[in-house]
């Protein structure tokens, strides 16, 4: 079983950034993938992005390319999701998940808010 911690949230101002962090710890030796999704209020959470746990493999939906990056550090166990040029329609709660090779997206974070003001 792996655990995830999602940091970084908060309130900024259209056009401003964050960085969101995913603390992983546990079985991360069964790690294949990580990824990125939000919900925002009266919606399904949708992928923001995903990065393979080794390798160079590493995707951010169309929408969001150009203002979103997603990145990790195996040495810490930590990935990460720099926000760029942030608008008010990024507004949700963002959450930190992970797959291992075999399963679906079966371990997911708390969740961290991000609200966006104009």
């Amino acid at each position: 079983q792996v655990q995830l911690v999602e940091s970084g949230g908060g309130l900024v101002q259209t056009g401003g950034s964050l960085r969101l962090s995913c603390a992983a710890s546990g079985r991360t030796s069964d790690l294949y993938y990580m990824g990125w999704f939000r919900q925002a209020p009266g919606k399904e959470r949708e992928a923001v992005a995903t990065i393979k746990w080794t390798g160079d493999s590493a995707y951010v939906v169309d929408s969001l390319k150009g203002r979103f990056t997603i990145s990790r550090d195996n040495a810490k166990n930590l990935v990460y999701l720099q926000m760029n040029n942030l608008k008010p329609e990024d507004t949700a709660v963002y959450y930190c998940a992970s797959r291992n090779l075999v399963s679906t997206w079966g371990s997911w974070g708390q969740g961290t808010q991000v609200t966006v003001s104009s």
